[in-house]
């Protein structure tokens, strides 16, 4: 074996001792000629002056390097450090520590940092390590700098802006696990990065919107709103659906790409303001990059008046002004709607069962009295339910309205499923009790008097997708009138969808006149189950529409398994223990699908794919108006069945095609089948409960002109002359 001569034993042992144990006796820079103090060696610059972020800098003398690996970043009282952001360093391999990274000449750092409320002073401390290469080759000591800067105007207050969002603030940090960002990829400037605007859509709602920058994102959970110059007004978002972000410190997290409107309810007592002054703390981070600390913006926004109609877009616009409507006409409109949705598509189904259950009891008029009063006391709960929760959510600042439970795909699933399972029954597959008049039964799987109430709570259910004439404008004065006359106007809707059945009921003249039930009345029954598998197949529809062929899939793969726990519930009736389990089994796999259906991603929708229609968005109105053009809005949704009719009656025609060219309109359509803060916007800025919502905007500004639900060709014709002259 041959010796290494004792020199070079030296050279190589003296840089291994210095980075192991930092040996000062090593360094005697008096005896080592040449090798400058470490400072001067290595020159560090910080730079405070950037809210929430410290930029350190070091001049890197000729012959010296940094090593990447020996840095460590130490705050002072009160100051919280992320983890520092530093460039890819040369990579090669040391003999003694391996695989390393080192700088020359210069090096840029970015430590992101928070400050508890009240500190004076930002204050670090820095140690970093180097070496010189050429003779005499030797490594430093560890050296730590210790820093005393000034904080930016303000900084001392970002803690207790946000104090919920303390324990997230010190976790900020690099998503790769060196803390490197990688080359190219340097963090942007927070006001770069998350732009905030605030607009007022109503005297007490905002519309709330972030913009990111292109791979950056906004937590959800760590915003907070509020109004400094008056606490007790209470800001409450209404957020919409985010995407699940894997985050390495705090699990599954819901996080904003691009960009996120979030309407924004004002719960208290505003005492005539017409200037609000918001300030929103949030939090947001680079994907793949750095997380921010807390940022706090400062936004002043005017409220319009009650009376006031001046448009978010400073035009004068009817949206905001509140219903004329009267409580009085309000339940008369309310009590004509609900008339006349007997006749709408929606309900015609569930009316099928109602049909052939009054037509039962027609030998017994006490029977057919309870079935009236029954199938209206679950018109009537129903009504009050939905009635209430729609209300309360939209006065705590929720975007809920008219038919939005549709909007979610499972309930869609279900309600497929429900109506599939009563097409069954229909059809003598299932016998839920003697009469088809406990078909609704199904629902809590009972009989006698629970099947005509369920029966009622299924047609509301059903009802939610049809807007009969009438109920918008009554609707519209539910939504913003106090909660007592909102309930009212509600059950008077349900009054007038129950009223048929009650004056059968307890009009002895009109029962008389009823068919006497018979064996034809079973074919009947088997007959009306023809419009429940075409309602389910509709829902399938909306679901596919919703969530694509995955969707539908997982509902086939259900109603399958719900067939089969239906037969088997019917051929198992006085058999034993075993029979009946099976049954329960069944029921509990047929959840299995309708579990992974909720877990479907949403697909890419684009509504501006048929030639001539241009998709709704803010911006594209607002720059539509400047340019001076007539624009017609449509805002509608897959499930929304007024919708469709009025688009096949006029809107999906070659004349209003015409119409369109004749008067240089541009044809503008929202989509409301999925979740759309945005379009939940523009519903709320003009009190409508629901879709459709049609407006026309004239071509030299002034007002919007908002359509009724159901329309004619005449009455669009007539708007979009007008707003073209």
């Amino acid at each position: 074996m041959r010796l290494l001569p004792t020199g070079r034993w030296a050279a190589r042992l003296i840089p291994l001792l210095c980075l192991l144990l930092g040996a000062p006796s090593v360094m005697a820079q008096d005896d080592l000629n040449g090798l400058l103090p470490v400072t001067e060696a290595y020159k560090l610059s910080a730079d405070a002056s950037q809210h929430g972020v410290l930029k350190l800098h070091w001049t890197i003398a000729p012959d010296y390097y940094l090593y990447r690996g020996r840095m460590k970043f130490t705050g002072g009282d009160g100051v919280t450090l992320g983890e520092a952001q530093l460039p890819d360093g040369e990579k090669h391999h040391d003999e003694y520590l391996g695989d390393v990274e080192t700088y020359h000449h210069g090096i840029d750092a970015q430590i992101p940092y928070t400050v508890v409320a009240g500190t004076p002073r930002l204050t670090l401390a820095v140690q970093y390590q180097g070496c010189h290469e050429v003779d005499p080759k030797i490594c430093y000591p560890p050296h730590t700098e210790k820093l005393d800067l000034a904080l930016p105007a303000g900084a001392g207050s970002s803690a207790a802006a946000a104090p919920a969002q303390e324990g997230f603030g010190a976790a900020l940090r690099a998503v790769d696990a060196g803390g490197a960002l990688g080359a190219g990829s340097a963090a942007l400037p927070a006001e770069q990065a998350f732009r905030v605007e605030v607009l007022a859509t109503a005297p007490d709602r905002l519309l709330l919107r972030w913009t990111m920058a292109k791979g950056y994102y906004l937590y959800r959970d760590q915003t907070a709103l509020s109004v400094p110059e008056a606490p007790a007004l209470k800001l409450v978002p209404a957020w919409p659906a985010g995407t699940t972000h894997g985050d390495e410190h705090f699990g599954q997290v819901t996080v904003y790409f691009d960009q996120v409107e979030v309407p924004v309810g004002i719960a208290g007592n505003l005492q005539g303001r017409r200037q609000l002054t918001v300030q929103a703390a949030f939090q947001g981070c680079q994907d793949g990059g750095i997380c921010y600390p807390v940022m706090t913006r400062t936004l002043q926004v005017e409220l319009p008046a009650a009376a006031d109609t001046t448009a978010a877009a400073g035009t004068k616009d009817a949206a905001t002004a509140a219903p004329e409507t009267g409580l009085l006409l309000a339940l008369l409109l309310a009590f004509g709607g609900g008339l006349i949705l007997n006749l709408m598509p929606c309900v015609l189904p569930v009316l099928s069962i109602k049909a052939v259950s009054v037509l039962e009891s027609g030998e017994s008029p006490a029977r057919a009295r309870r079935h009236a009063l029954l199938y209206t006391a679950g018109v009537l709960v129903s009504f009050a339910v939905v009635g209430g929760v729609i209300v309360g959510l939209r006065s705590a600042g929720h975007a809920l309205g008219w038919g939005a439970q549709l909007q979610q795909p499972l309930v869609v699933a279900v309600l497929a499923c429900v109506m599939f399972a009563v097409g069954l029954s229909m059809s003598g597959v299932v016998q839920f009790g003697a009469s088809l008049g406990n078909t609704g039964a199904s629902l809590a799987n009972r009989t006698g008097p629970a099947g005509d109430f369920f029966t009622g709570v299924l047609a509301v259910v059903v009802a939610s997708p049809c807007t009969a004439p009438f109920m918008g404008s009554a609707l519209a004065y539910a939504f913003a009138a106090p909660i007592a006359a909102a309930l009212a106007v509600f059950l008077m809707l349900g009054i007038g969808l129950a009223l048929p059945f009650l004056l059968v009921g307890f009009v002895p003249s009109l029962a008389r006149r009823l068919p006497r039930p018979g064996r034809w009345m079973e074919t009947l029954k088997q007959v009306l189950a023809f419009p429940m598998y075409l309602t389910a197949v509709w829902l399938a529809w909306v679901l596919a529409q919703q969530r694509g062929a995955d969707a539908i899939g997982l509902l086939l793969v259900a109603m399958v398994v719900l067939a089969m726990a239906l037969w088997w519930f019917e051929r198992s009736r006085g058999r034993g223990a075993f029979s009946r389990t099976l049954v329960l089994v069944l029921a509990v796999i047929t959840a299995v699908p309708l579990y992974y259906l909720t877990r479907v991603p949403v697909p890419s929708r684009t509504t501006a794919t048929v030639e001539g229609v241009v998709a709704y968005s803010p911006e594209k109105l607002a720059e539509l108006r400047q340019a001076g053009t007539p624009v017609f809005v449509d805002m509608t949704a897959d499930w929304c069945v007024t919708c469709k009719a009025n688009e096949h009656a006029v809107l999906d025609t070659d004349a209003f095609r015409a119409l369109l060219a004749k008067t240089g309109a541009v044809y503008m359509k929202g989509d409301w089948t999925d979740v759309n803060p945005t379009i939940a916007a523009f519903l709320q800025r003009y009190h409508s409960p629901g879709v459709p919502l049609y407006v026309v905007f004239p071509k030299g500004g002034g007002e919007g002109k908002q359509l009724p639900t159901v329309l004619t060709r005449g009455i669009v014709e007539r708007a979009l002359t007008e707003a073209s002259r």
